[in-house]
């Protein structure tokens, strides 16, 4: 396309929104949720929802410049490493216009990249999740009427 080429697509139908809602996985973390879904566009596409109870207009217009930059360097990453295409929606939440764009984009490679791609993500700090067999649930049961009198 040239020189003069969209950063990026926006999703701007209320329709389109809803659907992802909807139909969308989802990806939350502390400065958004995520929703996306796989599509059989050419290019991905990325909605931003602000809602009031993050601030005044000011507010709200620096969290959607923070995502969308973040979003920018992350798509031209996923574009390198999948053939997927993808529609996104982001809903920013109240902490997001005092996070740098850096911020951003290091959580949704962590957090966002590897649900994408069908990678497991790694868990914080090497803690591992209790396994079924241990825990009060699998505690020997015994027979009734074998009560200890």
């Amino acid at each position: 396309m040239g020189e003069f080429s969209k950063r990026y697509y926006a999703i701007k139908n209320d329709r389109e929104f809803r659907y992802l809602f909807k139909k969308g996985e989802c990806c939350p973390s502390y400065g958004f949720v995520c929703y996306f879904r796989q599509t059989n566009r050419r290019r991905d596409r990325c909605g931003i929802v602000t809602g009031k109870k993050i601030g005044g207009a000011v507010t709200r217009n620096r969290a959607r410049r923070v995502i969308r930059e973040a979003f920018r360097i992350f798509d031209s990453e996923l574009c390198a490493e999948t053939d997927k295409r993808f529609d996104f929606i982001f809903v920013a939440r109240e902490g997001t216009a005092e996070l740098k764009s850096t911020k951003v984009l290091g959580t949704m490679r962590a957090k966002l990249k590897p649900m994408l791609l069908g990678k497991k993500p790694s868990s914080p700090g090497g803690v591992k999740k209790p396994d079924k067999k241990t825990g009060p649930e699998s505690a020997v049961r015994r027979p009734a009427g074998d009560d200890d009198q």
